[in-house]
Order: C-alpha cells, then structure tokens, then sequence
C-alpha cells in the first residue's frame, strides 16, 4: 500500500473536469428544443446505467417511484417512505432521522445521491443524523439493490438511492409552464406539510423553483413505549403509552435553478437550503438542528458524430452543520461537513457489434469532503476524505440473448488526527469492482437474468478512527487503524415475467464478503461522568456470507378499459452470518399482499403487510416480535383532466403495536399507531 501526498490531488482534479465538463455545452448550444438522440421506455432507469436500461430488461433488481406517486405519498423522511419495498428497510431511528436499509446492509454501504452526485452530509455517520433532503422535493426515486451498479463507486456496495428532481430543467415544460401543489394532513403525530414546485420556460431558458414545509408533534403509539423484553431485562414497569416522547419534526427546504436548453444540449445552475429540526427520541430532552447550503452545476452536450453521443458533466458542492442540543439553549456536539463532488460520463454512440446492439459508457467521478465533531460527544475526529474514480460500463443486446459487463478503479484517501492524538494518521486505498452478467429472452414476456459482482469498500472515518461514547447508538465505539478494504463476490439471478394480465419479477442473490466491518462488542465497560455504563463496542473484520430473494408479482382479475382490479403481492427475505455469528440489525423475512382497483376517476388499495419475528440476533441484540399491518389508500379525481387528486389513507388500522429490528431504538420507540391522513395535489 503505497502513500502519496501531491500538491493537487486527483479527486480535486476531477472535480475541476467535471465543472468543466458541464460549461462544455454553453458555447455550443442553440435556441431550439433539445434533439433526442434516441428514443426511450417509460421504465427506463438511469440510475442502473448511465445510457438508460428499462426495469424489465435490467439484470439487476430496480425499483421507481414517479412524480404523481410521490405527490401523494405520505409526508416522511427517506427511510420510512422507501420502507416496505421490496428488500428495503428504513433505520427508523427517529421520525426526522431515517436511512434506507437495503438487504440488511445500511450507512456508508449505502449511497443516497441527489440527480446522480453525493448528498455530502453526515447521514451515514449515525443513525440519528437524518438525510439531508427530503422526498416532496423529487419528481422521481430511484432505487438499484444490490452492489453491481459499480458506476458510483465502492460506497454503493449495498446500493443506490437517487433522488431526482427537476431543480436543473433538462427540458422545456410543455406549454411553456408545468408544476405541482401538494399539502396534506395526518392525525398521529398532528402532522402539516405542502410543497409546491413551478418551472416556467422563457425563449432558450428554463426557472424552476420549489419548496417544502413539513412539522409534526410527538406522534401516538399504541402501546407503552419500552418493550415488554426490555421490561423484562430491567425488571421494571414498561411505563405509560399514548406518545413517544421527543419524536417531533420540523423541516424547511428551498431551492431555485435554471437552465439554458438548446439543440446540443443544456446547462443550468441551482441552490438549495435545507433546514430542520427535530427530537432524537433516544433522550427526552436532546434534540437536533441541521443546516445546509448546497449548489450544483450540471451540463449535457450531444455530438453530431464520432464514438460518443453524449457528453455529461455534475458538480455539487455543500456547506452542512448538525447541531445536537441537551435541553433549550444548549448546544453540545456540534458536526460539520464541507465537501464537493464532480463526475464526468461519455455515453458511447449506439452501434452494432456481433450482431447486435452495444451501448456503453466511461465515466470519471471524484469527491472530497472535510468532516468534523466538535464537543463533548465527539466521537470522531476531524477527517479529510478524497475519492477519485474511472470506470467504464458496456452492454450488448441480440434481441433473445445480450451480455453486459463494467470495471472501476478508486483510489481512497482518508486522513485525520486521531482523538487525543498529535500526529496525523493517513491511509489509502486502491479498490477495483467489476462485474459481469448475461441476460435471455428465452419467450414472449420473459427475461432471464444471471450477474457475477466483486466490489470493494474502504473503510469509513468513523470505522477507523472513532474512539468515544456515542450516545445514539448506546455504546462506546472503538475504530480500527488497520482495517482492509472490504470485499464482497455477489451471485444473483434474476426474472421478469409481463404476460398480460400477470407480470411479476424475481431476484435470488447471495454475497460472499472477504474482510466485512462489522462493530462488535469486546465484552468490556465504558462508565460516563454521571455514572451510566455502556458496553465497549470493536470494529473488527471478518468473513461473512448474505443471501437471500425478493419477489412480487401482480395478477389482473378483472380488465375493462381503463379500470382494472388486480392482486399484488411480495415476499422478501436475507440471512446474513458473519464467522463471529448472526450479523446485527438483519430484517426479518415479509410479506405483503394487496388487492388494488385503479380506474380514471378513483383508485383504491387495501393492503396486508406481515413482518415476522426476528430470533437470529447479534451479541447483545434482543429479539423483535411478529405484527401485520392493515392499510387502505385512496385517490379520486374529481375532474376529467385528472390534474387534481383527493387522497386518503389510514394505516395500521387495528393500532398493532410494531417495532423495526433494524432500528437502534426499537426497544424504547414502536412504529406509530393508527393513522388516517388526508390531502390534495394539483399537477398543472
């Protein structure tokens, strides 16, 4: 492992290219609406390729919420709105902090990206540091399980979530104006949200501006808040219910961009501010305010000729501090992250190659970021992180038979000064991922799928460097200096099925991890000032082995023109064993089943979700009961242009007690209980 210290590094390097990249196209654009160099599907998901790959012909496992789903979805952070999909979980730590959970494997495995670039806040730091964008601000989620979407690097080894929006317009809005208003209510929490967002078009330009508001009060839960194993333990009363203490939210965001659009291409600017408050839930009184400032810069330039079709240049740089405070006016640990990141994609001109159609793309990508704690609970210290990467992504389609493959080269620095230490430590680390995959379309409606991954991820600044209490996960956390990269060989077959009136999908996965960072704990005591004990928790490396399937399908009962009603159902399940034994916070297997009318003026769904229990836990991990929810959504558009709908829901109508495993606070906060919320959107 070599060490280098050069006056410019490359991630800053790439960066400047990636800025570069996207001015690239001012000086050739022109006044007309963009030409489209080659049509697309509906389904088309550009987080699983940089040249655009439908679902149904994805050999890996994809999921997409649209613009019209997510005006009437229910007003929560990132986490809790994914959950319930398919292989996906939410860190449900608190009702303004939650993470997607992709097949048990979450924080810096995880990427949550913004239009295709880093969010560069500190949500994968702790659990207990929320996303730092929210849901109502996209008009598409885009979500890819698994580690083979190599394309942004090794820090996506359990998967991507991109949230697209529109605050860069890439086209004209048709009519010169379109938007939406969305506000709705909801009656567990007190909870208030609109968000509203307009791009008008004037001559070659395009403006867009959007904002959100969302607030709730402690929210009602159905049973006391500790549980009765928890109880148990203690050999204390489980205590009162009603509402969870310190579970309130308070979030603020506002964003304006513009583009120059022109027959070449486009290129347009944005800024955003984010800002939120809210109760950590894990202490009574503590509770959080996040800021951040971020502007992005992004670009698209089309050849007339030559290898490449497509220039693409992004730029994204933030400003965010999370201030964690201990009661009104006092503010304690204070985290800061100032970073910026770049990335530069070539799509390769659509041409023939062994009698069929090759597509493919190289791209470059390179991030820094500064991170800091300060205060008494710091329990990272201040570090420096440089990422820069190559990576190319082919892909071959004969019609009945195609083959796709990719490689990616990263180089990793981190550096930092450890807590109480003099001298800065530095390490670095050269990480390759590649994978390779055929697909079949052996009859009418049906694609075989088999892919082969390897990736690799270096080690987070708080898996090396940490070293102190940190109170939102309950234990003293202890990194390791000489941690290796971690690798990971992942097998999965895939399936999808549309035969008319039943379509389904299929996804069989296994991973063989070489070196996984798991945080154990080392058997020992860490006592606070105030005399509270806390068990000493390792970040250590060893095998591993995950595996596991996703399936849902929907079959049509009943066809007649536009009204259809139609059975829905998914199951889902992963069993994840390290060498030290269960690996922790690991979902137990569900099922969902729904039965769904959908028609030009009214929608409706009533759906049955069953969670089971979870007996195979980790090392001071206690076990989580079984619950199945209950829910009833509907939608009416009361007009024939069908720009407004009315919606309704009421979720968990028997007020089950529930509680996420994958949660740190699953013992002291269950899910909410019965909720009926209501709302409007105006798309125009």
């Amino acid at each position: 492992m070599s060490v280098y210290r050069p006056a410019v590094s490359t991630a800053r390097l790439l960066l400047l290219t990636a800025a570069a990249s996207a001015l690239a196209g001012v000086a050739a654009a022109q006044s007309n609406p963009p030409a489209q160099p080659d049509a697309v599907l509906d389904d088309v998901v550009v987080t699983a390729s940089p040249f655009g790959v439908s679902q149904r012909a994805s050999t890996i496992a994809t999921d997409v919420i649209d613009e019209q789903a997510l005006a009437t979805a229910p007003a929560q952070s990132l986490g809790d709105l994914l959950a319930g999909q398919p292989g996906l979980r939410s860190t449900s730590f608190a009702p303004g902090a939650s993470r997607p959970v992709i097949r048990g494997l979450s924080g810096p495995r995880v990427q949550v990206l913004t239009n295709g670039i880093g969010l560069i806040d500190a949500s994968s730091v702790s659990p207990d540091h929320a996303v730092a964008t929210d849901p109502a601000e996209a008009n598409r989620i885009e979500v890819v399980r698994g580690p083979s979407t190599l394309i942004y690097g090794g820090s996506a080894i359990g998967g991507v979530v991109n949230i697209l929006d529109n605050r860069i317009p890439t086209e004209m809005p048709e009519g010169g104006i379109d938007g939406v208003i969305s506000t709705q209510a909801s009656s567990v929490d007190d909870g208030r949200s609109i968000f509203g967002r307009v791009t008008v078009g004037a001559g070659p330009f395009a403006f867009n501006i959007d904002g959100v508001s969302r607030s709730t009060d402690d929210y009602d839960i159905p049973s006391p808040a500790r549980s009765q194993r928890l109880a148990d333990e203690d050999g204390e009363p489980r205590g009162p219910g009603g509402t969870q203490p310190n579970s309130y939210t308070d979030l603020k965001a506002w964003g304006v961009g513009g583009s120059y659009i022109g027959d070449k291409g486009f290129f347009g600017v944005s800024y955003k501010d984010t800002e939120s408050e809210y109760g950590t839930v894990a202490e009574p009184t503590v509770f959080i305010q996040l800021h951040q400032t971020r502007e992005d810069v992004r670009g698209e330039y089309n050849f007339d000729a030559g290898p490449f079709r497509t220039l693409r240049g992004s730029y994204g740089h933030a400003e965010y501090t999370h201030t964690e405070f201990e009661g009104p006016g006092e503010p304690g640990t204070v985290f800061n992250s100032d970073g910026q990141e770049g990335r530069v994609d070539l799509i390769q001109r659509k041409s023939s190659l062994f009698g069929g159609e090759w597509n493919g793309a190289i791209g470059f990508q390179g991030l820094t970021r500064t991170f800091e704690a300060i205060g008494e609970e710091a329990f990272v210290p201040t570090s420096t992180t440089d990422e820069a990467g190559i990576y190319t992504v082919q892909r071959i389609d004969r019609g009945r038979v195609g083959f796709e493959g990719g490689l990616r080269y990263d180089r990793h620095t981190v550096s930092a000064t450890p807590l109480g230490g003099v001298t800065e430590l530095k390490r670095e680390f050269d990480n390759v991922s590649a994978s390779i995959a055929g697909f079949l379309r052996p009859a009418p409606g049906l694609s075989l799928g088999l892919s082969l991954a390897h990736n690799e991820r270096a080690p987070s600044e708080v898996e090396l460097f940490a070293d102190g209490l940190h109170i939102a996960t309950g234990a003293y956390e202890t990194g390791d200096l000489t941690l290796d990269t971690e690798k990971v060989n992942t097998l999965e077959a895939t399936a999808h099925y549309d035969d008319g009136r039943f379509s389904g999908d299929l996804h069989l996965y296994g991973s063989k991890y070489d070196g996984f960072i798991d945080e154990r704990p080392t058997g020992g005591v860490f006592t606070s000032d105030e005399g509270e004990e806390f068990p000493i928790f390792q970040f250590v490396q060893t095998d591993a082995t995950f595996y596991g399937f996703e399936a849902e399908g929907e079959y049509a009962l009943w066809e007649a023109g536009a009204s259809k009603l139609a059975l829905e159902g998914a199951v889902d399940y992963v069993h994840a064993e390290t060498d030290l034994g269960p690996a922790a916070r690991i979902p137990p297997w569900s099922v969902t089943g729904r039965l769904a009318w959908t028609s030009r003026p009214f929608d409706t769904t009533l759906e049955v979700r069953h969670v089971a229990e979870q007996d195979r836990v980790a090392d001071l991990e206690r076990p989580t009961d079984a619950y199945t929810l209950v829910n009833l959504t509907g939608a009416w558009r009361p007009l024939a242009d069908r720009n407004v709908t009315v919606f309704a829901e009421a979720r968990n109508l028997t007020d089950e007690e529930a509680r996420e495993h994958v949660s740190f606070l699953k013992d002291i906060a269950p899910m909410p209980g019965r909720n009926f919320r209501v709302g409007v959107a105006y798309r125009f």
